[in-house]
């Protein structure tokens, strides 16, 4: 079982290094991310373990870039269920988890229930996905659809250096 992630406040000046470096390149040898943080590489490795084991560092990933995979669209999809009860949601939430195309999807409050971020190739290929899968899903009420433009700001999580 995981530990407990630690409180914000519990993190000292080492930690928040420690993680803002890693935010920046994950894939930091222990020797390097020493350097980096001014620490020798054991108390550095000791620090990483017990932040991976406290679930401050969820996990390592490779950002993928859409466009170069062909898909160049972001789309902000917003959904409205017919209903509000825990099985519904629940049924709902599973579904987009399986969904290829949802990179993202919380449940929110508001004038809606779910905000679903989806990347596609173009326009036939989210018709598509609207169709053959969003559509399919029982319980939706109504959606509404928003083509991103541009990204003026992509993180994956935020830099504890930069928080207060």
């Amino acid at each position: 079982m995981a530990a407990k992630p630690k409180r914000h406040d519990d993190l000292d000046a080492i930690d928040r290094r420690i993680l803002s470096a890693l935010r920046a390149d994950g894939r930091l040898t222990t020797q390097a991310l020493a350097e980096k943080v001014g620490l020798s590489p054991s108390p550095c490795w000791t620090r990483v373990k017990r932040l991976e084991e406290s679930g401050v560092i969820e996990n390592y990933v490779a950002v993928l870039n859409h466009g170069a995979l062909g898909l160049s669209n972001t789309v902000f999809v917003e959904v409205t269920l017919d209903k509000h009860d825990d099985k519904v949601l629940d049924l709902f939430g599973e579904a987009l988890a399986r969904t290829p195309e949802v990179i993202e999807a919380y449940l929110v409050t508001g004038d809606y229930d779910f905000l679903v971020k989806v990347v596609v190739s173009g326009t036939d290929h989210y018709e598509r996905f609207l169709r053959e899968t969003l559509y399919r899903l029982p319980g939706i009420r109504q959606t509404r659809t928003t083509f991103g433009l541009r990204a003026l700001k992509r993180a994956i999580s935020v830099d504890p250096l930069q928080m207060r």
